[in-house]
């Protein structure tokens, strides 16, 4: 596999540290909202890394954090009257819930910043007694920048261009040693959920959380960190500075970040009133249209979120289900006979898409192409699979297929033959039946509709009727 690595800018062949394993550390959200569709993108272009290396026999251990303590969380846990515990108990199980729905998968570990504070100061000990930070007057502790030569590698900022503060805190800091100083532990307000520390009761900045969260289940150095590009200044920064500064190692060697995203080719903002949560979008999309959205760019490309790129991911992903699902139709019948020449073909060409679908994939991760190889074995399956295709043939389509589209998270759904059909969905299948009998195609039309209208397609076969649900749009 070659990665885009943003640390040297470039391209570069993936070696893991311990042959046959792979250590990935995905920055999580602040649990103090649901998540919104810029966060999606990362979780879900992250979870589809972690199937392709786990499909290429890799044993993963993925960690994704939740911040469940900083300045928004406090803020909100105050407007609301309840504990910032409290706060992120309900969002964190809100995350699940969401994620789940967008098909990804949960993390070998999700550890919370507020359950590793002991790692956190042993940590931040580490830097006071190397050099690499020092206590301020008030209690805050800060990173000293000036004492890690390497600022700036991998986001290729000055030290000078340093914004001030680790967070969004509004206060002045006025007992720094330079403005490019950042906090990695600050002193309790009041009101202020706080720790007791070496320094005096107090939480942790944002960065150094993931620096002691990463290290203490990945080790000092690991293989891959990854996350949004809105990260990679200051976030990532600062967790190389505070890691390497401890350790005296490489932290990480391989960094990924993914684009941004746009709605209706504008940046997104709750001030133009195009900010959604995945939560708001649910009500109108099934959310796997989403993902298959999200997966038609490559993940560093800039993408835009409009409901017509959603509604064209919902035709091509029932493509997809349309394709399971008349491979599992025709295998039910299948006879176990012997294989033919031409059959024996189709199992060649099986063998080429798989590897046009892992190519793309082992190029930094190119899902658009690896959709396209799908497709192109769907359309080849389409027109050589029928009813007297043997069972051994239809046996390898289905597990190429499923191969294929399972790292993708993709057409994950039951099959419609298992599906429950709503009794009045079938009711009208019924009547539609007996229309066509009659040969009333009027009415066989309207309820055809009517059937389509109420989210199922239902097609005609020469086994007769086939209903399913659409997939793409909530009805």
């Amino acid at each position: 596999m070659v990665i885009y690595n943003s640390l040297t800018r470039s391209k570069q062949e993936f070696h893991p540290i311990h042959e046959g394993k792979v250590g990935i550390y995905a920055c999580g959200p602040t649990v103090y909202d649901y998540f919104h569709i810029g966060n999606a993108r990362p979780f879900i272009t992250f979870d589809v890394l972690r199937r392709q290396l786990e499909r290429e026999g890799y044993e993963v251990t993925f960690i994704q954090n939740f911040t469940d303590i900083d300045d928004k969380m406090i803020r909100r846990a105050n407007q609301e009257g309840i504990t910032v515990r409290e706060l992120a108990d309900r969002f964190i199980e809100a995350y699940y819930q969401d994620a789940k729905a967008l098909g990804i998968r949960p993390a070998t570990v999700h550890p919370r910043a507020t359950e590793h504070i002991q790692q956190i100061i042993a940590l931040i000990q580490k830097l006071i007694d190397n050099g690499h930070a020092y206590v301020g007057s008030n209690g805050d502790v800060y990173y000293r920048v000036s004492a890690f030569p390497g600022y700036g590698k991998l986001s290729g900022q000055k030290m000078e261009d340093r914004e001030m503060g680790a967070s969004d805190r509004l206060d002045v800091e006025t007992d720094k040693e330079a403005p490019a100083d950042f906090a990695i532990w600050k002193s309790q307000k009041p009101g202020e959920p706080a720790w007791d520390s070496p320094w005096g009761a107090g939480r942790p900045g944002w960065h150094i959380e993931c620096s002691a969260m990463s290290m203490t289940y990945l080790g000092d150095t690991f293989d891959i960190h990854c996350g949004g590009k809105d990260l990679l200044f200051p976030h990532h920064e600062n967790e190389i500075a505070q890691s390497e500064g401890a350790t005296g190692k490489p932290y990480v060697n391989y960094w990924m970040h993914n684009g941004f995203i746009n709605v209706d080719n504008q940046k997104m903002s709750k001030s133009l009133g195009n900010f959604f949560t995945i939560r708001d979008i649910a009500k109108e999309y099934d959310l796997e249209a989403v993902r298959m959205f999200m997966l038609s760019a490559h993940y560093r490309s800039p993408i835009n979120f409009s409901r017509d790129q959603i509604a064209a991911a919902a035709v091509s992903l029932q493509r997809l289900y349309t394709a399971r699902d008349q491979m599992l139709f025709l295998l039910k019948k299948a006879k176990d006979i012997p294989v033919t020449d031409d059959e024996t073909a189709l199992l060649d060409r099986l063998q080429e898409y798989e590897k046009r679908f892992d190519n793309a994939m082992d190029d930094d991760l190119n899902t658009a192409d690896a959709i396209g190889a799908i497709f192109e074995e769907v359309r080849d399956l389409n027109s050589s699979l029928n009813n007297e295709s043997s069972k051994a043939v239809l046996e390898a389509a289905l597990k190429s297929f499923k191969g294929m589209t399972d790292v993708l998270g993709l057409v994950q759904k039951e099959s419609a033959e298992n599906e429950e059909i709503p009794e009045e969905i079938q009711q009208m299948v019924a009547e539609r039946a007996e229309a066509r009998k009659n040969k009333n195609w009027k009415k066989s039309d309207e309820l055809r509709d009517a059937i389509k209208l109420a989210g199922y397609i239902l097609e005609d076969t020469p086994q007769g009727q086939k209903i399913r649900r659409a997939a793409g749009l909530n009805q």
